[in-house]
């Protein structure tokens, strides 16, 4: 039984208690005067009306406390687990050692080929499950706790931060698969020193961290330094968010330029701006790291706008042959105020719009979709160029190309790694058919190796990007090759 239940029986328990005295103290009463005093009660029709109030009001008394009972409950309607609040209450007193976050990531999916019915079904088995696995692993009376749709709170007391990530790593491998459904699974672990609400934004931040990872690896991550293998920087979050907001104040940016060979020309004429965070005392950070930071500090439109600035100050020191391509959060490029700044340096700049090529990569399809479709065309009117990046990664990609012509796309790695596969092979031949009858662009980024490279070229891919390219270059080497001014930006 999960400790939340335990907690809600006690209650409910106590409850019950308290409404249920005063009956038992009018009875005494009753049976006091009566019984023993030998008081006599004439059967006045005054003395019955005041009888039967007083019994009105006490079972009135009781069904209010039990409807209030019923909805002051500690437990989520639909896992039993305890709800968000509940969970703080127990945390004050519980002494945890460790705090976790499991998000389901796929429970849109869920709900939409299964139903509601059965995705609630799969929560409660899921929770279930979790508190036995738990216990099993002598994790003793964990708390479970449930903040929204898909994300699960967990706090325990064991003295081993290394164990408990174990034990759910363990756990998300065997229940990866639960009522004839796959679960996606992902998971965050915390020391639990700090107030719940910065303990949360923790988490979250490493969640996000996690899935904005382009290396392919599903393994959790920790705030503290752990000596397991993770090669994302095990900074304390707090360090890295004042990291990333020195560096956006001061531009500590460090910019690299990854070559697009074009196989039709044999010659190189666009590059994909890739940009790290500089720090004093620690490696570049990777937007992985950062960006999930800046996009809760709401810095992230003023991270784009400084993205931009550099851009198109350096596309200027460029041959005029040179484009650039770089990625611009949706968010941003939704922002009216953004879209003036943008469009504002675009024109000071003096910079020929079709040398600028903006990627976008969204997950999931915007809810305005003709909205945000009117604000790419009016980039696309200003001359500039607009690809979709990781195509066929999500089902957003695939929405976004039914309704609007994409100058380019740049295909999903697995795609690339994968192309010795039958499967993945005729699925980009297709993508990279239809993309030439629409007159699409096609990048296929990543291919580290010849026998990709012949490949893609017998697909007709238009540009590759990798080390069968060239190595990514600084940006003083960029400029050594491509400079016309002679000038440093």
């Amino acid at each position: 039984m999960l400790l939340s239940e335990i907690a809600e029986r006690e209650r409910r328990f106590k409850l019950a208690l308290r409404a249920g005295l005063p009956i038992l103290a009018f009875i005494g009463l009753v049976i006091y005067a009566v019984v023993l005093k030998n008081i006599f009660i004439a059967t006045t029709l005054e003395n019955l009306a005041m009888l039967l109030g007083i019994i009105f009001v006490t079972i009135y008394f009781i069904f209010f406390l039990m409807e209030l009972s019923a909805a002051e409950t500690l437990l989520d309607k639909t896992t039993h687990s305890f709800h968000e609040q509940a969970f703080i209450s127990q945390l004050r007193s519980y002494n945890a050692n460790f705090i976790a976050i499991l998000d389901i990531q796929n429970i849109e999916t869920i709900e939409e080929q299964y139903g509601i019915e059965a995705k609630e079904k799969l929560l409660t088995h899921i929770i279930s499950s979790l508190n036995g696995f738990l216990k099993k692993n002598k994790f003793t009376s964990p708390i479970i706790g449930r903040r929204n749709g898909s994300e699960f709170i967990i706090a325990v007391k064991n003295n081993s931060k290394d164990a408990f990530v174990d034990t759910l790593i363990l756990f998300t491998q065997k229940f990866k698969t639960a009522k004839n459904i796959d679960i996606d699974y992902s998971f965050a672990v915390v020391d639990a020193k700090e107030s719940y609400d910065k303990v949360l934004l923790h988490l979250k931040d490493l969640l996000r961290i996690r899935e904005n990872s382009d290396d392919g690896q599903k393994i959790p991550l920790s705030i503290v330094d752990s000596e397991k293998p993770d090669n994302i920087h095990q900074l304390k979050i707090e360090k890295i968010e004042q990291t990333s907001i020195d560096a956006l104040q001061h531009k500590n940016l460090l910019f690299t330029f990854r070559p697009l060979f074009c196989l039709e020309t044999k010659q190189t004429d666009v590059y994909e701006v890739f940009v790290k965070l500089k720090s004093s005392d620690t490696d570049e950070l990777l937007p992985r790291v950062y960006l999930p930071i800046l996009n809760r500090l709401g810095l992230s439109r003023e991270y784009d706008l400084t993205i931009t600035k550099h851009v198109f100050k350096l596309l200027k020191k460029l041959d005029e042959n040179i484009s650039l391509a770089f990625n611009l959060s949706p968010f941003s490029l939704r922002d009216p105020l953004f879209q003036k700044h943008f469009f504002k340096t675009l024109e000071s700049s003096g910079v020929a719009p079709s040398r600028i090529i903006i990627q976008l990569y969204e997950r999931k399809t915007h809810h305005d979709l003709s909205g945000y479709l009117k604000t790419l065309e009016a980039l696309r009117d200003k001359g500039i160029r607009i690809c979709i990046d990781n195509f066929g990664s999500s089902n957003a990609s695939i929405d976004y190309i039914r309704h609007f012509k994409f100058d380019m796309l740049q295909f999903d790695r697995d795609y690339i790694a994968n192309i010795e596969d039958d499967q993945s092979n005729i699925m980009l031949h297709t993508m990279v058919s239809m993309s030439k009858e629409n007159g699409i662009l096609t990048v296929a980024k990543w291919v580290d190796t010849q026998k990709q490279k012949e490949k893609l070229e017998e697909l007709g891919i238009d540009y590759i990007q990798g080390f069968t390219v060239h190595k990514p270059l600084y940006e003083d080497e960029l400029l050594a090759k491509h400079n016309i001014t002679g000038e440093k930006i």
